[in-house]
């Protein structure tokens, strides 16, 4: 019996280097991480039906190179862009842009709106995010969108949206609380103008 507790003295050190073999322990964590809620999402257990071809689809807009990545841009300088320090989104600007706008859309609507792509679909919503940053010589949070409404027939509109939020501090709780406010309120304003409310 003595002879095995050497030998078991021995393998919990082999385990735990075999472990930490498959174990990353890289970059450090970032403190806060962002994602956008929606301020007018549906109510929970609605939902909504209908015909595909009536339907409303928003696409995941594209996004310019610098709104690519889980860190959140800091424009610098008309040349220079940094990335916001000890935060990032949990996932990408686009996907969650995409997510708030079908959000916006399904609490005005009654009809279908979906975020797959059907090309059945009486109207599509997609478009281009140019901005979801902060802008460090303002002070300000900034989210700018250019929409393209897909009408049937193959007619398109377009309309650029932009919602900036002055005195904001450049901090990660900060910036995420703003860029949430002014996402919500480019989305109103898309809402509006794919499907105005009624008139009073």
């Amino acid at each position: 019996m003595s002879s095995i507790r050497p030998a078991l003295s021995l393998v919990a050190p082999l385990l735990a280097l075999g472990l930490s073999a498959c174990v990353n322990i890289g970059a450090k964590s970032p403190s806060i991480l962002l994602s956008l809620s929606s301020a007018t999402a549906p109510a929970a257990g609605s939902g909504s039906s209908g015909l595909l071809s009536e339907a409303i689809v928003v696409l995941e807009p594209a996004a310019d190179a610098r709104l690519g990545v889980l860190r959140v841009p800091v424009q610098v300088n008309d040349s220079s862009v940094a990335y916001l320090k000890g935060a990032q989104w949990v996932e990408r600007p686009s996907r969650q842009f995409q997510h708030l706008l079908a959000d916006g859309l399904r609490a005005r609507n009654k009809g279908l709106v979906i975020e797959a792509d059907q090309n059945v679909a009486a109207l599509k919503i997609g478009g281009r995010l140019l901005a979801m940053g902060y802008d460090a010589r303002s002070r300000s949070a900034l989210v700018r969108f250019d929409a393209v409404k897909f009408l049937p027939g193959g007619k398109a509109e377009t309309r650029r949206f932009e919602n900036v939020v002055p005195g904001i501090a450049p901090s990660g709780e900060d910036v995420g609380r703003a860029l949430n406010r002014a996402a919500n309120a480019v989305v109103t304003e898309v809402c509006d103008w794919v499907s105005p409310p009624p008139a009073s």
